[in-house]
């Protein structure tokens, strides 16, 4: 995200603030229904509501996400970010920052499971804000010759003024990764609500809650978080920016170019965060900063290993390939499976390196699979008569329709083709359902009672006071 905050700007920062509304929307709306249904994934939901091969097709499209893009692009992310920081920053050595990142994500999360990815979340969350704080404070004391905090965001905001808008006009040369308004109405409500409301890498860490109020408060705090996300992560890679572009005003500082600019002219923008810090931050909070850094890098390794071992654990192995349910046989199944997806990531991860902006990278090709599943849960919760029919041929159909949408020749938008993939499917399941079906509710159909998605006041104080700040972040900032 920094990498496109040098590339972007602030409107990147759409994925973090529309974020914390749609957290909202999980917690009220998507969450107490999980949770009364006493779920552990995301697929049990699936075959509670539908059946078990519908379960299995999305199991098997998690793994394949997890492993091929999720597992894969953060073991490159973070190996190149500790090349920037410890070695050369050629590139020699991201290889081997791939298999140590590896080897230490595996170490505790097969023997530790999700209990030691949340614990290790919790710590890493305070690293994680003050390092970044330290990270943007340090940077923007360096932007001006004369150096000062003030004079670094006054700097800033006046040489890259056109990188403080949260809405890209058509002629912005990154109009197709964030399509102007269309961001607030169209294809990254399909992008957030996957991610935050079903996508197991992250809900897991609601279902495994206590209860459902102690789980709507996590998801409030995180709402929360992720008002400041972009000042501690966006904000670094606009500095970047402006350090890049040596614009006058702006201290002079060697050799910047070679640092960010590609043999074949093309820009290294992923390079921005680990770059402010190998090259400003001081010795002993430049620790500080990695560390933080490094526990980012490696929960989100963990959290991905988990998920990955449950889903294949849980829905695919011990419904099909084995009679041993015992819990002593399935860990080891799980060990084994981390380790798997470990191996064939570690593999794929080096691929990556000609890929300009990896967070864009992330949501186009979760954007193949995600408006398919959004599309699924959303009339399997909210419309009684979605069947198992039109639910298998809706989901396996979206697959072809995105491609298409990314493959013609129609110069779209990939978060419009989220978009218009999510519409396109849900027809197509409506459709299927009402000629398929008796006319009648879903056997299966979930019963909503009003007194479901009751929230107390602590939560409906919360938030009114996030969508109040969210409205006025774009006010300023449109």
């Amino acid at each position: 995200m920094s990498g496109s905050g040098f590339a972007i700007g602030l409107g990147i920062a759409s994925y973090e603030w529309m974020a914390a509304i749609t957290l909202l929307i999980v917690a009220k709306y998507f969450l107490p229904v999980f949770i009364k249904q006493g779920l552990y994934t995301i697929p049990q939901f699936i075959e509670a509501r539908f059946n078990t091969s519908l379960k299995t097709i999305l199991a098997i499209f998690w793994i394949a996400l997890f492993v091929f893009v999720n597992l894969t692009s953060v073991l490159f992310l973070g190996a190149t970010a500790l090349d920037t920081i410890f070695g050369t920053g050629s590139g020699e050595m991201v290889v081997w920052f791939v298999y140590g990142l590896a080897f230490f994500a595996a170490a505790y999360s097969l023997w530790g499971g999700l209990s030691a990815v949340a614990w290790t979340d919790v710590l890493q969350v305070a690293l994680l804000v003050i390092g970044g704080l330290i990270t943007t404070i340090i940077a923007l004391q360096h932007v001006t010759p004369s150096g000062g905090l003030s004079d670094g965001i006054s700097h800033i905001y006046t040489v890259a003024n056109e990188k403080f808008h949260m809405i890209l006009k058509r002629n912005n040369p990154e109009f197709m990764n964030l399509p102007g308004i269309a961001v607030l109405i169209g294809g990254l409500w399909v992008a957030n609500l996957y991610y935050w409301g079903f996508n197991q890498y992250i809900i897991q860490r609601a279902l495994a809650a206590k209860s459902l109020r102690e789980a709507q408060k996590g998801l409030v705090f995180a709402a929360f978080l992720k008002l400041i996300v972009p000042l501690i992560v966006v904000i670094p890679g606009i500095i970047a920016f402006v350090m890049y572009s040596q614009a006058d005003g702006t201290a002079i500082i060697q050799g910047v170019e070679n640092t960010f600019n590609n043999v074949n002219g093309s820009i290294n923008y992923d390079k921005s965060y680990p770059w402010l810090i190998s090259s400003f931050v001081p010795i002993g909070l430049k620790g500080l900063v990695v560390a933080a850094l490094a526990a980012a890098i490696v929960s989100s390794l963990a959290s991905m290993l988990n998920s990955t071992a449950t889903i294949f654990t849980m829905d695919i192995y011990k419904p099909y390939l084995t009679k041993n349910t015992s819990d002593t046989h399935l860990v080891k199944i799980g060990r084994l499976s981390v380790l798997a997806a470990l191996i064939v990531s570690c593999l794929l991860a080096p691929m990556l390196g000609s890929i300009p902006q990896m967070f864009q990278y992330i949501q186009e090709y979760t954007g193949l699979v995600s408006p398919g599943i959004l599309a699924v849960f959303l009339l399997g919760l909210f419309w009684k008569k979605t069947n198992t029919k039109g639910a298998i041929i809706g989901m396996l159909a979206s697959i072809p329709v995105a491609l298409a949408l990314k493959l013609l020749p129609l110069e779209m938008p990939f978060l419009d083709q989220m978009m218009y993939t999510c519409i396109i499917t849900i027809v197509l399941i409506v459709g299927v359902s009402l000629s398929t079906g008796d006319g009648d509710d879903d056997k299966k159909a979930i019963p909503l009672l009003k007194e479901t998605f009751v929230t107390n006041n602590s939560f409906n104080f919360s938030a009114m006071a996030i969508l109040l700040i969210v409205a006025v972040l774009y006010a300023l900032f449109w």
